[in-house]
């Protein structure tokens, strides 16, 4: 099975839609298999997000992202990561279909309201910042039976 990360950014905390995006995203099927509130620190931030230094926009995605508490979570299941990436819709909010997490909840391309990896490889990387190993549960539901055809 593979794994993702998804980060419910600022604007979602302080909107109020944490339960929403999660419930979307484990209304697909994915299992939730680790998930916490955090402080991002600025350490943190800058390892998180390293691939965007020395962009323009650098400095004020690092403020952004530590300005609040924000939610990790991390979601297993078949093809993860398209399916979260799915479910979240395009980066760009205004551009993101109807019944996507932004499609629906955001407007702007800076507040876009969640993060999820890109690629399996990206996820295993994010998920190790964010969680020690001892804090992914592994368990079985007896409802998987009911979401992939293979897993009963």
């Amino acid at each position: 099975m593979e794994r993702t990360l998804v980060l419910i950014k600022p604007d979602g905390i302080q909107r109020g839609l944490t339960g929403e995006i999660i419930s979307r995203l484990e209304r697909t099927g994915l299992k939730i298999i680790a998930m916490k509130m955090i402080q991002m620190d600025e350490s943190l931030a800058k390892r998180h997000y390293s691939i965007h230094q020395g962009k323009p926009f650098f400095v004020g995605l690092i403020k952004y992202i530590t300005s609040c508490p924000i939610v990790a979570v991390v979601l297993e299941g078949r093809k993860a990561v398209e399916v979260a990436r799915k479910v979240m819709g395009s980066t760009d909010s205004a551009a993101a279909p109807a019944g996507t997490i932004r499609g629906d909840l955001g407007i702007d391309m800076g507040r876009n309201l969640v993060h999820g990896s890109d690629a399996p490889a990206s996820a295993e990387k994010e998920i190790g910042l964010f969680f020690n190993p001892g804090e992914l549960y592994n368990y079985s539901r007896d409802i998987d039976k009911w979401i992939t055809e293979s897993a009963g």
